[in-house]
């Protein structure tokens, strides 16, 4: 079934519900909101879009995003979202890769001149021809779709080379949106998602659960996330439900302790897309209470591997509550979760292996790359290259990266462990751990630590010695001003170990 049929079923059914918003202020309610979505649809079935066919959507977050993709949908084709923060080349590269017909942009222009996307037409919103897109009679249906058939064509990150293009089908956007309600969180009309994350990414995932449910659509003024502007509107446009790296929990709660809020009108937060560190959730928890729900998935298995329930996360008194809070929850309902070792063979609970996921959610392959289609489905099983450990609960814990692991003296240091030693001294804002090449031990361990203040590394020694083995505790310290991050809030350690190259 194409996911378009929610949005059309909605609006049939509540046809005068807000939908769509800027801010406060209301920009379309269901009925107009599919109309859009479904003139959107028939001007590029006229332009020649059929279905199968790959649209790009380089674009911030906008009231114009969500009836864009569903105009995609509705017209049977593959909607292939770019991060708005994306250098253009970068998105020139992921728009040729794709085989896309048609990118919606905010700037016609913006990706001239790179030499990569000739004879692509760029459709910029608020032009004369979005404006007659729009006044196109609109498709009384979205196309037909089958389960199998190429939704949102989701390109990787990239940190390490060239991003690979993970194709999600129309069945593994039902499956991760089925498993929500179930996992993740209930969603009613009186909810609003907030889209304060790129809707390129996950935020814009989880928009199907609130168009099914026919709740509100809130975009910022500012396009993105300002934790001021958050607060204000959850208490002005209260039950409010985003999607948030860690780094935005730990901003927002430091924005509320200012302000002296307590997130009057926040529903749920959703944190995932990297580590949360036990300290951090647990200042969360004091200043905005149980209103968080913890994710772990991948682009290729999205937002479904595990889930860390709002109970889990606020039950201090269970005896295992630090050791949960330190973990990824359990498995959701449509994953089957694995541990391998490095031949294949299952681990038991407490052994450190790679983390393997299979269930409906899991991508149908990445687009026009059978090598790596190889090596990352295996007998069915997506291997996702993290390593971590099962609890006797079923609880997940990761471990970092497999290629983030450090072998100092031939044994194996798990870089988030040293970083959650560390994080105990309330002097260190944030830190991120990496190896670094010693011809005496093959790596050793090195920490790149942001200070609130004055620090001096014999104190970052005595926290590490008292809480973790002495062989984990890193022999370099470096003092930096911030940590390089990608557009999505994830600690780029590629860069950090060529800073430590050139120092």
């Amino acid at each position: 079934m194409n996911p378009a049929e929610w949005l059309a079923r909605t609006a049939r059914a509540r046809p005068e519900a807000p939908a769509l918003f800027h801010g406060t202020a209301q920009v379309a309610d269901y009925a107009d909101f599919a109309r859009r979505a479904g003139s959107i649809g028939a001007a590029l079935a006229a332009r020649g879009i059929k279905a199968g066919d790959k649209v790009a959507l380089f674009l911030p977050n906008s009231v114009d995003y969500l009836p864009i993709f569903y105009g995609i949908l509705y017209a049977g084709a593959c909607a292939v979202p770019i991060n708005g923060k994306l250098h253009e080349r970068e998105a020139a590269w992921i728009t040729a890769h794709s085989g896309a017909k048609l990118v919606f942009t905010a700037d016609p222009g913006v990706l001239r001149g790179t030499g990569d996307i000739d004879g692509v037409p760029c459709i910029a919103t608020g032009s004369d021809a979005f404006d007659d897109m729009l006044a196109t009679a609109p498709l009384p249906w979205p196309a037909p779709m089958a389960q199998t058939d190429p939704a949102w064509l989701f390109y990787t990150s990239g940190t390490t080379g060239r991003p690979k293009g993970a194709l999600l089908s129309c069945g593994n956007l039902m499956a991760m949106s089925l498993s929500y309600f179930a996992d993740v969180d209930d969603v009613s009309d009186r909810d609003a998602a907030l889209y304060a994350a790129p809707m390129s990414h996950g935020a814009g995932l989880y928009n199907f659960v609130h168009v099914l449910r026919g709740a509100r659509h809130i975009v910022p003024e500012s396009g993105g996330f300002d934790p001021g502007e958050i607060l204000r509107l959850a208490q002005q446009m209260r039950n409010i439900s985003m999607f948030a790296a860690p780094t935005m929990v730990k901003r927002l709660v430091s924005a509320a302790h200012s302000a002296g809020a307590d997130g009057e009108g926040i529903k749920t937060i959703v944190y995932g897309g990297g580590p949360m560190y036990v300290a951090d959730i647990k200042q969360a928890l004091a200043t905005f209470g149980p209103k968080f729900v913890q994710i772990y998935g991948q682009g290729e298995s999205p937002m479904t591997i595990t889930a860390l329930s709002r109970a889990d996360i606020a039950n201090s008194d269970h005896p295992d509550w630090e050791a949960r809070l330190a973990s990824v929850g359990q498995a959701q309902s449509v994953a089957e979760v694995r541990i391998l070792d490095t031949d294949g063979t299952p681990l038991p609970p407490g052994e450190i292996g790679e983390i393997a996921v299979r269930g409906p959610q899991v991508m149908t392959g990445y687009l026009d790359n059978p090598d790596a289609n190889a090596k990352t489905i295996v007998d069915g099983w997506l291997m996702t290259g993290d390593m971590g450990h099962l609890d006797e609960g079923g609880y997940l814990t990761l471990h970092d990266r497999a290629k983030d692991l450090v072998i100092s003296g031939g044994t194996n240091i798990y870089p988030r462990e040293v970083e959650e030693a560390l994080l105990t001294h309330p002097a260190v804002s944030e830190v991120s751990v990496i190896g670094a090449p010693d011809p005496e031990w093959g790596e050793i361990v090195v920490a790149f630590v942001v200070a609130d203040g004055p620090l001096e590394t014999g104190e970052l020694d005595e926290v590490c010695t008292s809480l973790i083995a002495r062989f984990k505790k890193p022999k370099r310290y470096v003092f930096v001003s911030d940590l390089p991050k990608n557009n999505y809030g994830k600690v780029l350690k590629t860069e950090l170990r060529e800073r430590l190259k050139e120092m």
